[in-house]
């Protein structure tokens, strides 16, 4: 029986598997779930990996107070390459939870797809590590290492420290962080460029209280206008960031996101355009993007007429490959203060920042993964960028400058993480299951 056939048949498992892991709430944030959920994750991952030949599993902790799953399982050849696998098992609140068609965390199959919180971001990535294992058997010439992490949707920092704190533990020559996806269902991708990020609040200032609108308006200065001023220069009319200090010319040079795709996949209402003067792929991969997170003004149910004193906005920058994070940060900074009108205060907190990364391409690992995608999925494997940002990847770059580093995993558009109504595509992890198999099967150095 080949491959293929063997993962078919492993496909029930993996389905009851997911079901169990999807049931756990482990969202990372004691102020919204119990922490014993993510304990419940973490010891689950322990008990199923241990039942795919891994030893020395244990939960290690790390700074922010989660728990990472660590184990090994050696190779009997001395020249055997390492390759670590790297998921997580904490979740995105259901956020909206009338917004779900079925209940989050209860795995429910519908028009042919698993929807529930986590069963595409990261469940479904361990799911497919346990699948392609069970399919190998004893068959894994190479050395495996795994890292499974408790805390990645809260973005702090636990396991970027530990990796920093403990670098022999998981030193590897090949790294498979699988919490990334395909182009489409069925289109196999590695995705080699990920967006850093920029995160602040600006705070503006013009009273010392409220004031009638009717007695003071017109010469007192409305700080909610003064910052929708400020927020308006962050664009231009063609819809283009245009952060004085940033480029926003780049392009992007892998393969194209298709202009109807992106505007069937992001659900873009009739009649409305797209921002920016370049493609689509140009946008989300290659330029920095602002986008206002939330605004803190009064709502309009009760509002008052009253000149506003104070108003604030969190706003978020991605940041493209080849600009460093600090001095998009920087920019970002002396722009708010640059545009701010009529001499009003302006503050601004720096909330998080993270680095872009851009991954080396043309190894063995990427020869060999490339060939193992092929033939799992049909198709020539792409290459993608990702808009978002995972800070772990410049660690581990940093930390093992000669590994590989390989951005892959079981998402797509129409999966939806971190929104309401997230699935997975089962054929997504039964293709990926494959491929990662015939990976271990024939990766060498």
């Amino acid at each position: 029986m080949g491959l293929a056939d063997r993962i078919a048949g492993l496909m029930g498992r993996a389905r009851a598997d997911l079901a169990d892991l999807v049931a756990i709430k482990s969202v990372a944030d004691p102020r919204q779930y119990p922490a014993e959920e993510c304990l419940r994750a973490a010891n689950w991952v322990v008990d199923n990996f241990a039942g795919v030949g891994f030893t020395e599993l244990s939960l290690r902790p790390t700074s922010d107070g989660s728990n990472a799953v660590y184990g090994s399982r050696p190779s009997d050849k001395s020249d055997a390459p390492t390759v670590l696998l790297y998921a997580h098992y904490d979740v995105q609140p259901p956020l909206d939870e009338d917004a779900w068609r079925t209940p989050p965390f209860q795995l429910t199959e519908s028009d042919g797809r698993w929807y529930g919180r986590g069963a595409a971001d990261c469940k479904g990535n361990i799911v497919m590590h346990l699948t392609a294992l069970r399919a190998l058997g004893d068959d894994v010439p190479v050395n495996l290492k795994l890292i499974v992490e408790g805390s990645e949707e809260q973005g702090t920092g636990g396991l970027e420290n530990f990796v920093e704190n403990n670098p022999d533990l998981l030193r590897a020559d090949a790294i498979l962080v699988c919490d990334t996806g395909n182009a489409a269902v069925g289109v196999p991708a590695a995705t080699v460029t990920l967006r850093g990020l920029v995160n602040v609040v600006v705070t503006v200032e013009t009273l010392n209280g409220e004031l009638h609108s009717g007695m003071f308006g017109g010469a007192a200065p409305d700080a909610l206008a003064a910052l929708i001023h400020i927020l308006a220069t962050l664009r231009d009319d063609a819809g283009n960031t245009t952060i004085a200090g940033l480029e926003h010319g780049q392009t992007w040079t892998g393969a194209p996101y298709p202009t109807e795709q992106f505007r069937s996949d992001a659900g873009l209402l009739g009649g409305v355009g797209l921002l920016g003067d370049g493609a689509v792929s140009d946008m989300i991969w290659a330029r920095p993007a602002v986008t206002v997170l939330g605004i803190d003004g009064p709502r309009v149910v009760g509002s008052a007429a009253a000149i506003q004193p104070h108003a604030r906005a969190r706003l978020n920058l991605r940041v493209p490959p080849g600009t460093d994070a600090v001095k998009a940060q920087d920019a970002l900074i002396a722009h708010l203060h640059a545009a701010a009108p009529w001499g009003v205060r302006v503050t601004v907190e720096k909330e998080a920042i993270g680095q872009p990364f851009e991954a080396r391409t043309g190894g063995p690992a990427y020869q060999a993964l490339a060939t193992a995608m092929q033939a799992a999925y049909g198709r020539p494997m792409t290459t993608l960028g990702q808009g978002g940002s995972i800070p772990l990847c410049n660690v581990f770059a940093d930390t093992y400058p000669d590994a590989e580093i390989i951005l892959m995993g079981v998402e797509e558009p129409l999966a939806l993480i971190h929104a309401p109504n997230e699935s997975v595509d089962p054929g997504e992890i039964a293709r990926l299951a494959h491929a990662e198999a015939l990976f271990l099967q024939s990766y060498r150095r």
